[in-house]
């Protein structure tokens, strides 16, 4: 009884709060734009929801004044270099990404003095200043096309080496020199995860995020990012699949695929800085009109080239829908 009061208690503060934010929203012209990972109320108020570069360039196709960026610092730092003229704000400041951490500009300069003519590719998944140092940028969807465009054989890839190694393995023709950095979320998947799902559920397919381990990857039946696992999932005949990927995948994928049954392999896919943001801190966002992300003009320029260029290579138009992380 006690337990069911408290429910009914958070689902009426809830709503109350999703009443806020609508107010606020229209008050302040603003969107609310949701990585994929977020928690589940978050999603449901999502004006639009998906991957991160996806989110990004989505906002510029807007009429609103305030971007509120429901994920991580180096997303929001994206929707700011594509949205120079709009506000960008993320409700959390503290919401960080370890991976994007693992790498710093100044280190990624050493790496190319050491490396003298390599490219540098980096994934989306880091800041604003090592994007700046690098000569295109990538998204675990178009990272190996980018890779294979390149006319240098030796490449530097950062930050994450597992997607560098899923890389390597489908170019072997180039030179891939590995950053050592890894997603603290999908690398918590492992190989006894997988074989101990695919024994609970026989009929399931296997759909893991190429940041995860090779191990992990050998056993999968399908890699891509979380942008190609909703179409993988709709396109495929298969009922059940178990989801190598953050936690909050399964929000969407069940909305939209709501004859079909998904699985964790483990219960530790869970990335706490995405979780984070809550109804609270969002209405909070908007009312007092913080956390401005803002990128500087010199870092900006630069930046926006090395994503200019990834646009430009894999035929992207402005404004178009990428799956990214």
């Amino acid at each position: 009884m006690t337990v069911d009061i408290k429910n009914k208690r958070d689902l009426k503060y809830k709503e109350a709060l999703k009443t806020k934010i609508e107010k606020l929203k229209r008050k302040r012209n603003a969107v609310i734009i949701v990585h994929n990972y977020q928690r589940d109320e978050i999603q449901e108020i999502a004006d639009i929801s998906g991957d991160s570069l996806a989110l990004s360039q989505a906002a510029v196709r807007t009429d609103a004044d305030v971007i509120v960026f429901c994920g991580v610092q180096f997303m929001a730092e994206s929707a700011s270099i594509l949205n120079p003229d709009k506000k960008v704000l993320l409700p959390v400041l503290e919401a960080g990404c370890p991976l994007a951490d693992m790498i710093t500009p100044e280190k990624l300069r050493a790496k190319k003095r050491e490396h003298p003519g390599a490219a540098v590719v980096c994934y989306v998944n880091s800041s604003a200043e090592v994007k700046a140092e690098s000569d295109i940028a990538c998204t675990s969807s178009n990272a190996v096309s980018i890779v294979k465009s390149l006319e240098e054989k030796d490449v530097i890839f950062v930050p994450d080496k597992n997607l560098g190694r899923y890389v390597q393995s489908q170019a072997p023709e180039k030179n891939i020199i590995l950053w050592e950095g890894f997603c603290p979320t999908h690398i918590r998947v492992q190989e006894e995860d997988i074989i101990k799902a695919k024994g609970l559920h026989e009929n399931a397919e296997v759909i893991a995020h190429p940041e995860c381990n090779p191990e992990v990857l050998a056993l999968s039946d399908h890699i891509c990012s979380t942008g190609g696992m909703f179409t993988y999932v709709k396109e495929s005949r298969s009922k059940e699949f178990i989801i190598a990927t953050e936690s909050g995948m399964l929000y969407k994928l069940q909305k939209e695929n709501p004859d079909k049954k998904f699985y964790l392999p483990t219960p530790h896919l869970v990335c706490a800085n995405m979780k984070l943001i809550t109804l609270g801190w969002v209405a909070h966002g908007l009312e007092k009109m913080v956390y401005e992300i803002k990128v500087s003009d010199d870092i900006r320029d630069k930046a926006k080239k090395a994503l200019d260029k990834m646009l430009a290579i894999t035929g992207e138009k402005k404004g178009a829908a990428i799956a990214g992380y």
